[in-house]
């Protein structure tokens, strides 16, 4: 029981940091904190300019292209982006922890799926140093984001399997047609995913333009193909949705707890949707491109969820042993 409910929170707070994370970008507070760990050279980072060096500038003019200006808002928005990263850390550890007291003996694979998410959380911190080393390079920081999702189906996979203890899934006609519809589903919605990260890059290279980089609903029209593939591609994603909506209803004996999460998934997709409509004809609202990402990455983990809970008996082939 603990572990069911440490998994669950633990997974909350790796979509809360994806959230964070994406706070960070949108606001352009990547840089905020020009070294790592610590900001500025500090453990708590200041919170005015006077707090700093006379030379602060000199110091850090290399790593940030000479552009070095202190900022209070994006060095804390940054600096909270790394306290969370940690406490992530440690309710990842602690998850483990509970792992080995409740499963070492009635399920070892829960347990090592525990021990990879400590190591992939690990691999991820130290691949955020060197976000910040590589000045936001942008291969980099998309590698950032995928090992964050990496990091969720591991853990969605670990908690599936020690809820699949109490849960009970409906009958399913078509199994095998459903299973491949899904993962066909799941790996379509990640190419989306990419395609926004490149969205994402070619924004950034608009904002850098001197003339459009002031103007923010110009930045659609200077996107170009990305962009429209993007866009074009969302309809697609939803078409997909309904089909396996529709599947779903044809193929099921009665509605249970697959059919209700399918349901939230088509919820997600649809606003997630929106709010891309709404950052292409609103000028990229910031506020809303941290949303647009942490729904996508939600999207793909309930995905995931379905297919395990799709597959429930294999999932549980250890209650049985």
């Amino acid at each position: 029981m603990l572990f069911r409910k440490l998994g669950i929170a633990t997974i909350i707070t790796v979509y809360l940091l994806v959230l964070a994370g994406g706070i960070v970008r949108s606001t352009g507070s990547g840089m905020g904190c020009p070294d790592w760990p610590k900001c500025f050279g500090m453990l708590i980072p200041p919170t005015e300019a006077s707090q700093l060096p006379a030379n602060y500038q000199q110091v850090y003019a290399e790593k940030l292209h000479g552009e070095v200006e202190f900022n209070v808002t994006k060095t804390w928005i940054e600096y909270l982006n790394r306290l969370l990263g940690a406490f992530t850390g440690i309710v990842v550890l602690a998850t483990f922890a509970a792992s080995i007291v409740s499963y070492w003996k009635k399920d070892k694979f829960i347990v090592y799926l525990s021990l990879l998410g400590v190591i992939l959380v690990g691999a991820n911190g130290v691949l955020g140093k060197y976000v910040v080393d590589s000045f936001l390079k942008p291969g980099v920081v998309t590698t950032h984001m995928l090992l964050a999702i990496l990091v969720i189906f591991v853990l969605l996979y670990a908690v599936s399997r020690a809820w699949s203890e109490v849960i009970v899934v409906e009958e399913f006609t078509r199994k095998s047609f459903l299973n491949k519809l899904l993962v066909s589903i799941l790996i379509l919605s990640t190419l989306q995913v990419l395609l926004g990260t490149q969205v994402r890059e070619a924004i950034d290279k608009v904002i850098a333009n001197p003339i459009f980089g002031y103007n923010r609903y110009a930045w659609i029209e200077q996107m170009g193909l990305p962009f429209y593939i993007h866009r074009s591609y969302s309809i697609l994603i939803l078409g997909l949705h309904g089909y396996l909506i529709w599947q779903l209803r044809k193929n099921i004996s009665t509605f249970g707890i697959v059919y209700q999460f399918t349901q939230v998934l088509v919820g997600i997709i649809i606003i997630e949707i929106i709010s891309g409509i709404v950052m292409a004809y609103f000028g990229v609202p910031a506020y809303l491109q941290p949303i647009h990402l942490t729904l996508a990455i939600l999207s793909l983990g309930v995905q995931f969820v379905i297919i395990l809970l799709l597959n429930f008996k294999s999932v549980t082939r250890f209650a049985q042993s």
